[in-house]
């Protein structure tokens, strides 16, 4: 009789799977997302229709090695290693399913961003979830949205832009059961969002450190009623409500303090007809909504008019809210 053949190992078995998945390409995209929306502090975001495409190749062959390039935002400035978010959660994914990535596991990415970074528009946010659609679709997709969602917020620490990005639409979302829960429903068709992305960049964990540790009750009471009346107004069809919504008294006044053009631009917005307008995530964009094409240019000339007379030097751009999140475009 023949001796009975040898199971193979636990490493033997991952450079297996990593084998399996050799040559590989997915692509996927991802929008940005503006989170708070005013007095949804850490809870409420919208995906917009602004987005990053990354292209991921399995390169098994290559010696552990990431050759990631990037072309639009963020070209020469993000790290092309396995500290770049993708990549991060690309092998989080990887060894949440698998249990352990194999030595020599590389990676081929190509990016190519419209997201500005440290703007606001939850352009980390895009990356992680990215990184972990594609690690999804390269194993099968395992995983459920509330897994990814759960992972994505062990890697970026709050889970609004994250939600928003993997689901798209508007997305609220809360501490459930240890975890995180988090629920959508779509933005109206004719909705738009009239975007100041200034020149000027703002570290989110600065913006954090200027809000204080407590704050008045008649503050929190006031952006609790807010946030129930908006959220309630724009799941049933009342857009309109966004004038409600985008008035905040948790984190944007004392975010002023750092970034003092802030008032100026929202006022001015909301002058020229914007129907609720605010601070996107922590910054430096500012965010005005509107459903009217003429609108669109009075807003556009009123934000620009007040950033030139405050030296503020930025663009203009109009994005339509996404209610589609991130999604794999090819898999071959």
């Amino acid at each position: 009789m023949p001796p009975p053949q040898r199971p193979p190992s636990r490493g033997e078995r991952v450079k297996s799977w990593l084998a399996e998945l050799d040559g590989r390409r997915i692509l996927v995209e991802v929008p940005a997302s503006s989170a708070n929306l005013g007095a949804g502090y850490d809870c409420l975001a919208l995906a917009l229709d602004l987005v990053n495409r990354i292209e991921l190749e399995v390169r098994g062959w290559s010696r552990g090695e990431v050759d990631l390039s990037v072309d639009g935002e963020g070209a020469g400035e993000l790290p092309s290693d396995r500290t770049n978010r993708f990549v991060r959660a690309l092998e989080s994914i990887l060894t949440e399913v698998r249990g352990e990535l194999p030595v020599g596991a590389a990676w081929g990415v190509e990016m190519r961003n419209k997201i500005p970074l440290a703007r606001g528009l939850g352009s980390s946010a895009a990356a992680t979830v990215g990184g972990l659609v594609a690690g999804n679709a390269l194993l099968g997709e395992p995983l459920t949205n509330r897994e990814l969602l759960r992972l994505a917020t062990e890697i970026e620490g709050h889970p609004d832009n994250a939600a928003a990005a993997l689901l798209g639409g508007f997305t609220v979302v809360g501490p459930s059961n240890g975890g995180v829960e988090a629920l959508r429903f779509d933005a109206p068709r004719d909705l738009r969002a009239v975007l100041f992305i200034p020149d000027l960049r703002l570290e989110t964990k600065a913006m954090r450190r200027a809000l204080p540790r407590s704050v008045p009750l008649a503050d929190a009471t006031a952006n609790l009623g807010r946030l129930a009346l908006g959220v309630a107004g724009l799941a049933s069809g009342h857009y309109e409500l966004l004038r409600v919504l985008t008035i905040d008294r948790l984190h944007e006044p004392y975010r002023a303090k750092l970034y003092p053009q802030l008032p100026l631009l929202v006022e001015a917005a909301r002058e020229a007809g914007a129907i609720g307008a605010c601070l996107s995530g922590a910054g430096s964009t500012v965010v005005a909504f509107s459903d009217s094409v003429s609108a669109f240019t009075r807003i556009e000339a009123a934000l620009l008019g007040v950033a030139a007379e405050n030296d503020l030097p930025g663009r203009v751009e109009i994005a339509a809210p996404r209610n589609q999140g991130a999604r794999v475009l090819t898999r071959r």
